[in-house]
């Protein structure tokens, strides 16, 4: 993490992205107990019990070191450590020593900082015990080496797996594939149950919407030409299982620091009305990313109404988002919010453009929108800027670490705090829409879109009376 002074707008990564035993995990978050209830387990063995402390030694030495806040709220972390440290020792079981772990971060109040189990961590990951997954799957590996993509956006919504959006010239879209379907199996994995797991360990979190969809995609990954076995339930309630082949994933290879490499895509049109619609997956690739924003924000001038859409999108670089803001601010000094690290604090200045958009902006967010999607959605909302439609964000607005203990246990934490301009925390709240809509299997398969749909109504409504004498 680079070092900031008071003031400073050098670029901020406040991507939600996680490396989770060389997975990608966009997002996470854990429960505050364990909800693996262990039956008779056996008892811990001395190098269990060595592996228990070494995690508890990591997890006090990081909250200690890295924390944004020195003081850590004027606690005696020393004599919290002294406290737990002989009672993990002492623990004879898993359980027992991760209640007792997750009790001393708990001191902190602050839900962003969590142990979740091994096996939760795994399933959310995407790493998968091949031992523990069906024989014979159904998937017929292609080894062609090329980034494979399903065409296909899922969202858990009321414990069921729905399809959002289907990419258009994907192979699902060829297969007739529709926003609506509902996905029962990946490979002969049955996802109810594995959604039930992560649902009772997670229950309560801001974030759970964010790591149940983004584990249940990370099923559907491989490479291109590889050959994926889905079961769902199509539109007119009949099962069907189909043979989903992986397209070429959309968008340009990017990578940073030692994140594995990703894909960032744009997409740009114009909706019916007049209204401009622009959609990108990640606060990255500037040069991709910002040229084609300001390419299509200069084409949009004109047109009574723009559409932003930050749906699935974790974010990334702080500064794109005061880059972005500023088509839409004549005054100058407006801020998005503040973030507040150790060594200082970063105010995220929106840069105001001489010539910006003067039309009216919705924006689009859902509980897959993160960190910078989050400081974004949430500035311009506080100034009054736009119309938030959709689903409340992750409130997974800070830039966090996991890693991974020598248990094998995942542990997250926070490395700043950030303050929204209205003078919100979003971590772990996150951002409330001014219009909130919840897509169902009915509304999905009835509209294709419910929260597109609803901001381009407005915006078509916004047109008319404007319009009128």
């Amino acid at each position: 993490m680079p070092n900031f002074t008071a003031g400073s707008i050098r670029p901020v990564v406040c991507l939600m992205m996680l490396l989770i035993s060389g997975f990608l995990l966009t997002g996470c978050a854990a429960s505050d107990q364990s909800a693996n209830t262990e039956k008779a387990a056996p008892p811990l063995t001395e190098q269990q019990q060595s592996l228990n402390l070494e995690s508890f030694d990591l997890i006090w030495e990081t909250i200690r070191d890295k924390h944004y806040d020195e003081t850590l709220g004027g606690l005696d972390w020393q004599a919290i450590g002294d406290e737990f440290r002989p009672q993990v020792a002492a623990a004879t079981t898993m359980t027992e020593a991760r209640l007792l772990m997750q009790e001393m971060i708990l001191r902190l109040e602050q839900s962003h900082f969590v142990i979740y189990p091994a096996d939760v961590y795994d399933d959310a990951s995407g790493t998968h015990d091949p031992a523990t997954e069906p024989k014979g799957s159904g998937r017929r590996p292609s080894q062609s080496g090329e980034v494979g993509h399903s065409g296909l956006e899922l969202r858990v919504l009321d414990g069921r797996v729905l399809v959002t959006n289907v990419d258009d010239h994907s192979g699902a879209a060829a297969l007739a594939v529709a926003p609506g379907w509902e996905i029962l199996t990946i490979d002969k994995v049955d996802l109810a149950s594995r959604v039930e797991k992560m649902t009772k360990v997670l229950e309560g979190k801001p974030m759970l919407g964010l790591i149940l969809s983004r584990s249940i995609e990370a099923r559907l990954e491989g490479d291109a030409g590889d050959t994926v076995l889905v079961t769902c339930i199509d539109a007119d309630q009949n099962q069907v299982t189909i043979d989903l082949v992986l397209d070429p994933a959309p968008g340009n290879p990017f990578s940073m620091g030692n994140l594995p490499t990703i894909r960032v895509w744009t997409r740009q049109e114009v909706l019916a009305g007049g209204i401009g619609y622009f959609h990108f997956n990640y606060f990255l690739d500037v040069m991709t990313v910002m040229g084609a924003y300001n390419k299509a924000m200069g084409e949009f001038l004109e047109l009574p109404g723009v559409i932003i859409d930050l749906r699935g999108n974790p974010g990334g670089l702080g500064a794109m988002a005061m880059g972005m803001a500023g088509w839409f601010v004549q005054e100058r000094g407006l801020r998005l919010g503040t973030m507040i690290m150790r060594t200082g604090e970063m105010n995220f200045i929106i840069n105001t453009r001489a010539n910006g958009y003067h039309g009216k902006v919705a924006l689009l967010i859902d509980d897959l929108s993160a960190s910078t999607s989050e400081i974004m959605a949430g500035g311009l909302k506080d100034l009054g800027l736009v119309r938030v439609f959709g689903m409340r964000s992750a409130g997974a607005a800070l830039p966090s670490m996991i890693t991974k203990l020598p248990n094998g246990d995942g542990f997250q934490y926070a490395i700043a705090n950030y303050i929204s301009e209205g003078g919100e925390v979003l971590e772990g709240v996150g951002v409330t829409p001014d219009v909130e809509i919840i897509p169902t299997r009915e509304t999905l398969l009835e509209v294709g879109d419910p929260i597109l749909a609803a901001a381009h109504q407005w915006l078509l409504q916004t047109k008319t009376m404007e319009e009128q004498p």
